[in-house]
């Protein structure tokens, strides 16, 4: 017999080919509830054909903050326990027994394991922790885009577990032309909120407006409430990219090295230094940011990590910095260490044999 009564709760928009995976994959809960927010496809038939309740509502001018706190206002009141999923998420089978096996009644919310992105082998490529199931009182969502769960309460008490995973499998079809102005709303919003600084200037980077992402990450680092490490680390990077992307090499590389001295136990940012060496044509320096990145084996579950810190990107690049340093050997070493990682990649392959070639005629 199940302890508690659980309500999954979304948000949808055009979403009818991910519908039947998606119940399939919530169905463990007690009760479905979607806020459709216009969907001009099958969507909303295909959710109640499904079992789910569903209402429906245009949010304009479009907010996700708005939408989401819709979305749970259709969450029973009577309910213990609230789960957000998106239609393009998906959770491993067996999640109810698990969370109620760790939930009681003084818990406030859950933190739990999200794999973002696969890789070409269906291995995880990003993977963090995400806590989007929660009581039912003393919670909204908060920020016009990048939305956060708030607490409103006293004491908020979180419990984490990698026993409940979701994996998230985006539509790559869909348009994210709304998130810079939704986030230049947000700053406007809140100018003194460290997240969404942070996350605007990556968002500048994306669209290579290179100055108004350094303006912006540099004012990022700048406030108060900027402590966490690992994101100021990522800004710094950001910065030096933009940098890079200006051809001004120097400052580039000045600003890599802040990050180094800011996250000196994560590997992006050595790794960062290596591309920009091999870029340049600096064989030594790839090399030797390589081997420091390799110094680190701690792979902390966050999204600020970069997913060529973790594949086969530092093989690679230490493969060609041995190869135009005229060494072989550990050219081939190397890039048979990058092909246990992406077998398939047909440029790494190339190389091989080309390295293969030359210690066969001694070079």
């Amino acid at each position: 017999m199940n302890k508690y009564k659980i309500c999954v709760y979304a948000i949808s928009k055009n979403e009818e080919k991910f519908v039947d995976r998606w119940m399939d994959s919530v169905s463990e809960a007690d009760e479905i509830v979607v806020l459709d927010t216009g969907s001009t496809d099958k969507t909303v038939e295909k959710l109640k054909k499904r079992g789910a309740k569903v209402e429906i509502k245009k949010i304009d001018p479009w907010r996700f903050d708005v939408a989401r706190n819709e979305s749970l206002n259709l969450v029973p009141k009577d309910t213990d326990i609230c789960v957000c999923i998106d239609l393009d998420e998906v959770f491993e089978k067996g999640w109810r027994d698990k969370l109620e096996n760790i939930w009681n009644n003084s818990l406030n919310r859950v933190r739990y394991n999200y794999n973002w992105s696969f890789d070409e082998y269906g291995n995880p490529a990003v993977n963090f922790y995400i806590d989007k199931i929660h009581s039912r009182n003393d919670y909204k969502w908060t920020h016009p885009v990048h939305e956060v769960l708030t607490f409103n309460g006293n004491n908020e008490k979180f419990i984490t577990t990698d026993e409940i995973t979701v994996n998230h499998y985006p539509d790559s079809t869909k348009s994210r032309g709304s998130y810079l102005p939704l986030l230049e709303l947000s700053v406007k919003e809140d100018p003194n909120d460290d997240r969404n600084m942070h996350y605007l200037g990556r968002e500048y980077m994306f669209y290579g407006k290179w100055n108004e992402s350094i303006d912006t990450l540099i004012r990022h680092l700048k406030l108060p409430k900027a402590t966490w490490k690992d994101e100021r680390c990522a800004s710094m990077r950001f910065i030096a990219r933009c940098y890079s992307n200006l051809k001004r090499y120097d400052e580039a590389r000045m600003w890599l090295d802040k990050a180094i001295n800011e996250a000196p136990y994560l590997r992006d940012p050595y790794v960062e230094r290596a591309l920009l060496e091999y870029q340049l044509k600096n064989w030594d320096e790839v090399k030797k940011y390589c081997l420091d990145a390799l110094k680190i084996n701690n792979h902390a579950k966050t999204y600020i990590n970069e997913v060529f810190s973790w594949d086969h990107t530092i093989y690679d690049l230490l493969s060609l910095s041995y190869y135009f340093m005229g060494n072989n050997k550990l050219a081939l070493e190397n890039v048979n260490k990058a092909l246990e990682i992406s077998p398939n990649d047909e440029r790494l392959k190339k190389n091989k044999k080309i390295f293969e070639e030359n210690i066969k005629n001694g070079e």
